[in-house]
């Protein structure tokens, strides 16, 4: 038996070359140190490594486990942090009103950033892939169709999860939620995949989830809404996955292409959308909506805090949500523009945007990218507030407006015959010399909150037991890695880690040697448009899903500490 502390540092692992990579790995050497100075060493150790490189997404990092959450990345890395936000896309009637649910939802995407913490997950391995669904009650829309829709699901802090449930997190980090027609509860697995018996339910969270949201699911009499989630590692260099999700019910599906391009820059990580990666797309295909897509681009994130170990993300250029297809006639568009933050003081995290017309044919709005470059007679609606909280809309003029009129298809400007013209950008006495568009509403009335992010936390996603998984499928290929990190023995996780990587490696040089190309399962492999498209297999994933029964844990079963 080894007479090592299962924490020090790990010196028998040789560092193998990938020869499909870029260039040679950039990775640091665990110092032995798991304690938060030990951590910050080794990240500034990297930190100097990557100066200079032009893309660290497409170069191999070779990390010590101990700098790595116990997640892997096709499960951290989706968009659903708020399904029950996605499935009120198709609820309105009126294209204006689908384009603000479509604002709203992008707005939840990064959720996990604000109620969690910027984190390393697993690198995903080629052929790896994720599947999970959750089952949420539809958002109320209220009378007032202006005014937000509210959630039919709450939060509470229960003062003995803490304790009982979730050794590996402090009280402020567990939370539950509540329908608000029910008290009864089933629990989310918490801080590790095992429950009594050695045995994994179908809801387990991994810890980083548990500390973005511990949830508790509550159960709910009324209706309820699946959205389902595939994902597959389709690329390794560069890396790159695709995603699928759908809630057939509102005949609404999310896809896309997943590829980031990462340098440092001064003293923050600067994240971008790489090559492939054209945006999230939102296709109705059914519903008020059917034969609608919105592509939502990626605006630039900024990993802060490096130096000092104190990580935080602030985001800059803009969202642009493009609508097309659908009916015939004028569509909408809006642009929110992530303010810059400034060099000195704490961040703002303001944005501000607006809601413009498209007319059919129309080419010229491609160019328009910031709120400054739209023509005042093109706004029907402004946009302010903050990406981490309240976020308010107002309409200008009645170009968003519905009424019964009798304009044509041929003589309206509009995004439905029923919608009647903006004023001309003459009648707002302010609106040449606006420096922002929120100017041209002139007085502070008639705002609506879109959505209030601070009230808002992560819906856990339900995910099939480990024992039901087949073997790349990401929490069973890393369960002896996240088994290890939760129980901080970090060299083993490290050596754990290596031999998962190192195999992929031997079976990518033999697929080589014989000449063969990794074909995706679940996924096409062209996916030159940012859209990918299902294989039978994929189809065939997407319906056992749909039909997943989910093993509840009850309220008296106790999960058992890692």
């Amino acid at each position: 038996m080894s007479s090592k502390n299962k924490n020090e540092p790990v010196d028998d692992v040789p560092e193998a070359q990938d020869p499909d990579a870029p260039g040679p790995p950039i990775s640091v050497q665990d110092n032995g140190d798991t304690g938060e100075g030990g951590k910050l060493k080794m990240i500034v150790q990297l930190v100097k490594k990557c100066l200079g490189v032009k893309d660290i997404a497409a170069m191999r990092l070779s990390l010590p486990a101990s700098l790595l959450e116990p997640i892997p990345n096709l499960e951290f890395s989706q968009y659903l942090d708020r399904p029950d936000v996605f499935a009120a896309i198709n609820d309105y009637d009126d294209p204006f009103e689908r384009i603000l649910a479509v604002i709203r939802f992008a707005m939840t995407k990064d959720l996990k950033y604000i109620r969690g913490k910027v984190c390393k997950p697993y690198n995903s391995v080629l052929g790896e892939h994720f599947r999970a669904h959750w089952d949420v009650p539809p958002l109320v829309q209220p009378t007032d169709r202006d005014e937000a829709p509210i959630p039919q699901t709450h939060l509470t802090f229960p003062g003995n999860l803490a304790s009982e449930q979730s050794p590996n997190l402090p009280s402020s980090d567990v939370a539950s939620i509540k329908s608000t027609r029910s008290s009864k509860s089933y629990t989310s697995g918490v801080g590790s995949f095992m429950s009594k018996g050695g045995k994994s339910p179908s809801t387990s969270a991994t810890s980083v989830e548990a500390d973005m949201s511990q949830l508790n699911l509550q159960d709910f009499n009324g209706e309820k809404l699946r959205i389902i989630y595939l994902t597959e590692q389709i690329s390794h260099h560069p890396p790159i996955s695709a995603y699928y999700a759908s809630c057939p019910s509102k005949h609404l599906e999310l896809l896309g292409i997943d590829q980031i391009s990462a340098k440092v820059s001064g003293t923050a990580l600067k994240v971008g959308p790489g090559g492939y990666n054209k945006g999230m797309f939102v296709r109705l295909t059914g519903g008020p909506g059917e034969g609608e897509t919105y592509q939502c681009t990626h605006p630039m994130a900024w990993v802060n805090g490096i130096l000092r170990g104190s990580f935080y993300v602030t985001v800059s250029d803009s969202l642009i949500i493009t609508c097309t297809g659908g009916r015939h006639g004028t569509k909408f568009r809006a642009i929110v523009e992530y303010k810059e933050e400034s060099w000195l003081g704490k961040p703002h995290f303001l944005i501000e945007g607006v809601i413009h017309t498209v007319p059919e044919g129309d080419t010229q709005h491609e160019e328009w990218t910031k709120v400054k470059h739209v023509p005042p007679s093109r706004v029907v609606a402004v946009l302010d507030g903050t990406w981490r909280g309240l976020i308010r809309w107002k309409r200008v003029g009645t170009g968003s407006y519905q009424f019964a009129t009798s304009h044509t298809a041929a003589s309206s400007p509009n995004p439905s015959q029923t919608h009647v013209a903006l004023p001309s950008p003459s009648t707002h006495t302010n609106a040449a010399n606006a420096s922002s568009k929120a100017d041209l509403t002139g007085s502070n009335e008639d705002w609506n909150t879109l959505i209030d992010l601070s009230t808002l936390w992560v819906i856990p996603k339900q995910v099939r037991p480990i024992e039901k998984q087949i073997p790349y499928e990401s929490r069973k290929l890393w369960e002896s890695v996240t088994t290890r990190l939760l129980k901080k023995e970090y060299s083993e996780a490290t050596k754990e880690k290596v031999a998962i990587e190192q195999k992929q490696r031997d079976i990518a040089a033999e697929r080589k040697k014989k000449g063969v190309e990794f074909v995706p399962k679940y996924f096409e492999k062209e996916i030159s448009t940012g859209i990918p498209t299902l294989t039978e297999e994929g189809r065939k994933a997407v319906e056992e899903e749909l039909k997943e029964k989910d093993e509840v844990v009850g309220e008296n079963d106790k999960l058992a500490p890692p």
